[in-house]
């Protein structure tokens, strides 16, 4: 990536300038992490070893897991540094790197998310076929093109913002690079950069959530045409509930951020929305399948008594 900027460093201002309340985020932030990286680390964990959840609803859930523990550990680890230390800045490759890897993760939980609710509408819709249209080698294709897509996705706005041109300030308002923050520092012409982020950053994520949306609709049309039992339907909503609930919980934040114009958004407004998906949906995934999936809890059960 050419480097075509004098500023080598940026500050990240982080969440908030009062000293006193430090500490204790510090605190509550690390547990929250702690949290987030023993839950994920449960699911992934009982996912591969249990011979009894090697099915593609659970192949993909593993993926989410290990997902949200790489998602949470782009941004969590310098924000707790933060909160301790007088020394906030972040290293101009630091910086371009981090926006990398945090869209390269979390435009791949979007299309994921998809994926899952694709695999739900084989399983309740055409089950007599379920074991051959999801096969192993089909699953492993999807979660391949995903990860391979988010990658490019972010590789895309990383070199992009990387050449622009940052001649001003170099003071971050957020507790993370990000590509909006750093476009309201560079100078020169970023329509092109405003574009990708609206476009292709903007495909990305509402291609999924349309799939998502349709899959839903299908299944609710086809389980009323089919069984005509609201009790049917229930019981078999139920089982997609823990993803429709993710799915909620990562789009609602992250459509908040990257949908209104750029004149309409406050940085204060953003940092605390960030915090919705980088730090609060990753440690609820784990509560809300554990406590939502018999299969998982019954596997995290059995591990844990093995263990004693």
């Amino acid at each position: 990536m050419l480097n075509q900027t004098s500023v080598t460093e940026f500050l990240l201002l982080g969440l908030t300038d009062v000293q006193e309340l430090q500490p204790l985020l510090f605190v509550v932030f690390l547990t929250i992490y702690f949290v987030n990286i023993a839950g994920n680390g449960a699911i992934l964990v009982v996912v591969i070893i249990d011979p009894k959840l090697h099915s593609p609803m659970y192949f993909f859930l593993g993926n989410l897991s290990c997902l949200d523990i790489c998602y949470s550990t782009v941004t969590m680890p310098k924000m707790l540094e933060d909160f301790v230390s007088t020394n906030k800045a972040i290293s101009f490759v630091g910086c371009i790197s981090q926006l990398h890897f945090f869209h390269f993760l979390g435009s791949t939980e979007a299309m994921l998310l998809g994926v899952m609710a694709l695999d739900r509408f084989v399983a309740i819709c055409k089950p007599l076929h379920y074991t051959v249209i999801m096969n192993h080698q089909r699953c492993t294709q999807m979660a391949v093109t995903v990860w391979t897509i988010g990658f490019f996705h972010a590789l895309l706005h990383s070199i992009m913002t990387s050449n622009l041109n940052f001649c001003s300030s170099n003071h971050i308002y957020h507790f993370f690079c990000d590509i909006k923050p750093l476009l309201k520092l560079a100078c020169g012409n970023t329509e092109l950069n405003q574009w990708l982020l609206n476009t292709v950053t903007g495909t990305i994520a509402m291609g999924p959530f349309f799939l998502i949306l349709l899959s839903y609709f299908y299944i609710i049309i086809y389980l009323l045409i089919k069984t005509r039992s609201c009790s049917m339907l229930q019981r078999a909503l139920s089982t997609c509930a823990s993803h429709f609930m993710v799915v909620f919980l990562l789009y609602a934040p992250v459509l908040f951020t990257y949908i209104r114009p750029a004149s309409g958004s406050s940085m204060d407004q953003d940092r605390i929305v960030a915090i919705m998906y980088t730090v609060v949906t990753p440690v609820l995934n784990p509560l809300i399948y554990t406590l939502r999936n018999k299969e998982v809890k019954k596997a995290l059960v059995r591990k844990i008594t093995k263990a004693q």
